[in-house]
Order: structure tokens, then sequence, then C-alpha cells
């Protein structure tokens, strides 16, 4: 919150409930993982889900290792550089002002094309139809199982729709 106030000047109502509703998520994560949850992930748009999904995890899992994710073309969290990308609702082009260092561990910057992929791959492979935030979630997830290796917990979220890409070319 003290980011958000220096950031602008001021604080909302809607920010706080915002960030308690998105712990909300993550008290559902400790209930369906009880015995632990060694990684999540997530992109981060204004990092609002991401910090307190973390913030939830941290608390009760405190080795829970947190990444957050940006698509390489935009990466101001991890390069300082912002820039074009295609993903909705997550690389804002500056370090989100709800992002908060204490709560993550890393940032993984990954290629919108293999974003775009994963979607392609969970609707043929899975039957899900997501959209391209979800890809990179997807994708940060296994990048992660990899890193930490086997008998690894990692989640992330599924967290948009592909149906608003149906008249595009993501599923052509």
């Amino acid at each position: 919150m003290q980011r958000i106030l220096k950031y602008t000047g001021r604080t909302s109502s809607k920010i706080k409930t915002h960030l308690s509703d998105t712990q909300v998520l993550g008290l559902e994560l400790i209930q369906q993982f009880p015995y632990g949850v060694d990684a999540f992930c997530a992109a981060v748009g204004t990092a609002g889900m991401a910090m307190g999904v973390a913030q939830a995890l941290k608390n009760t899992f405190s080795n829970c290792h947190i990444a957050v994710l940006e698509p390489i073309s935009s990466s101001p969290i991890s390069t300082g550089q912002a820039g074009e990308h295609h993903i909705e609702g997550i690389g804002i082009g500056s370090v989100p002002p709800l992002l908060n260092r204490n709560l993550y561990d890393q940032v993984l910057a990954i290629e919108e094309e293999e974003a775009r992929a994963m979607c392609r791959r969970l609707a043929k492979e899975e039957g899900l139809l997501v959209g391209t935030s979800t890809g990179l979630n997807v994708i940060g997830a296994l990048r992660l199982a990899k890193e930490l290796g086997p008998g690894k917990i990692v989640v992330t979220i599924a967290c948009d729709t592909g149906l608003k890409y149906m008249n595009g070319d993501l599923f052509s």
C-alpha cells in the first residue's frame, strides 16, 4: 500500500478490496494443497492477484517460491525495458504499483510466441480454451517445475478464456 501511496499520492478502498480478494484465492490454494506448495507463478498486470496469492502462500508456506511473469518483449521488472506485446491484461510497460519486492523470489520473462503456442496446445491436448496470459502462466509453471525437479508442487492460475481470441489468429 505504501508504494501505491507514493506512486499515486493516495490509496483506494478498491485497491485494498482487490488485494483482500486475491488473498482469498491464496487461501483456496492452501485448502487444496494442505501439505504445501513449493512454488507459485503468475503473470502480472497490476500485480494484485500475484501479490495477494503470494502473501497468503508465504504466510502459510514460508519457503514457497514465488515467481512473477512478464512478456520478454516488455519486461520492465527484469530489465527495466518496456515494449510492445499482445498478451492482454499483463505487462503494463512499467513496474506495477502493487508489486511488492518482498513477496516474490524470481522474475521470468517469457516469449509471447511460447505463450501463444501453449494456448493452442492446451486447446488441442487438454480441451482447455484459454487466453494468452494463461498460456504464459503455464509456460512459467513448467519452467519452474523443471528448475525445482521431480516431486515438487508448482501452482499457477488459468486466469482468462480463449473465447475473445476466436476471431483472431491465435487458434488459426
